[in-house]
């Protein structure tokens, strides 16, 4: 099959190795530096100590592909969340009708937000877990082998089996999921999970979940995000290799004694080594987040639903601060009371604010 790839970062290049491996034939959209990595190297997967290559095409921009290599039988757009519309814009001219694009990406709303721009495309849903490291451009390593590719329609009538069967030839696990709503927030309860608090403090997740009190704010904005499923009716699904219904149920009722060791090994055996997204961007020094579809989802879901999340409110808040740079990430980084004291100060604020609309 012909199939582009739009967005050779970590996951984008992990899904164009394992279909280009499989015999497709596969065109990654990436950066320059991107570019000119693979077209003189191959793209390099690292795996279990061993190291493989491919030789996919690879271009900067679709426009520079001949008029005759622009036809293909699946676009996977592998974006960031917030560049979705941007990434749809760009495809427009090269999305026949009858083509789907397959969105992998992490929080809520990308499809949405790829279906206002392109209106008469089919969208499949598509959530990964496997854990994945770019270690130099056009060189990536799999940190971790438990997870894989999870799939849902975006509509009645649409059927990924197809879909799901390729990509399992391909070498990933891959599930189907009825409720793409279910499994995109179901996704968000393990992002959410060691993600925006590590980033605020420059901490580890492991250093994080060892701390009983920031174990708390992290548990409490979990069970917001719980709080608002059940709001809008749906229940945790099934995403390979992380069985999250029974950690809902686990952050639910289990004692902090017995889950806060229990959930230090979960997230450390689930993310390897590499940090969390989060921090990675506010390294970087990016403005935009994904945060803003994560916390900032269950905040945005909660208020439409008449009910509290003022912790994800408060994490949202400080991090989107230090982003735009309106607050000093010193201020906070490895300062875990100065966080704990800020949650505690939003979520009064908010329950005062409630009471006074009352």
């Amino acid at each position: 099959m012909h199939i582009l790839v739009f967005g050779a970062g970590a996951i984008g290049s992990l899904l164009g190795h394992r279909l280009s491996h499989a015999g497709h034939d596969v065109t990654l959209v990436g950066r320059p530096s991107y570019v000119r990595a693979v077209q003189a190297h191959g793209l390099l997967l690292e795996e279990d100590g061993e190291i493989s290559q491919v030789r996919p095409t690879v271009v900067e921009g679709l426009d520079s592909l001949p008029a005759g290599q622009r036809s293909w039988d699946l676009v996977v757009l592998t974006v960031k969340i917030y560049d979705t519309q941007e990434a749809a814009r760009e495809l427009v001219p090269y999305i026949p009708q009858n083509t789907p694009l397959l969105i992998v990406q992490n929080g809520v709303g990308g499809e949405e937000l790829a279906q206002q721009v392109l209106s008469h495309t089919t969208i499949i849903s598509g959530v990964i877990t496997l854990v994945v490291s770019v270690l130099a451009p056009g060189h990536i390593r799999l940190d971790t082998s438990r997870g894989g590719l999870s799939l849902a329609s975006t509509r009645e009538g649409l059927h990924v089996a197809k879909w799901a069967e390729l990509l399992a030839e391909a070498g990933l696990k891959t599930v189907i999921c009825r409720d793409y709503r279910a499994q995109k927030w179901t996704k968000l309860l393990l992002n959410i999970l060691g993600n925006v608090i590590p980033a605020i403090l420059d901490m580890s997740p492991g250093e994080v979940f060892v701390d009983p009190h920031l174990f708390r704010i992290e548990r409490a904005a979990f069970l917001e995000a719980l709080a608002v499923m059940r709001a809008l009716k749906l229940r945790a699904v099934r995403l390979c290799g992380y069985p999250v219904a029974l950690l809902a149920w686990a952050m639910r009722t289990l004692p902090m004694l017995i889950l806060r060791p229990l959930l230090a090994r979960l997230i450390g055996s689930g993310r390897g080594e590499k940090k969390p997204s989060l921090q990675i961007d506010l390294a970087r020094g990016r403005q935009r987040s994904e945060a803003l579809y994560l916390n900032g989802a269950v905040a945005a879901h909660a208020r439409r639903a008449g009910i509290d999340a003022p912790v994800n409110k408060a994490l949202l808040t400080i991090l989107m601060g230090i982003a735009k740079g309106t607050i000093p990430w010193d201020e906070f980084r490895q300062h875990p009371q100065k966080l704990i004291k800020a949650v505690h100060t939003w979520k009064d604020k908010d329950h005062a604010g409630a009471a006074a609309t009352e």
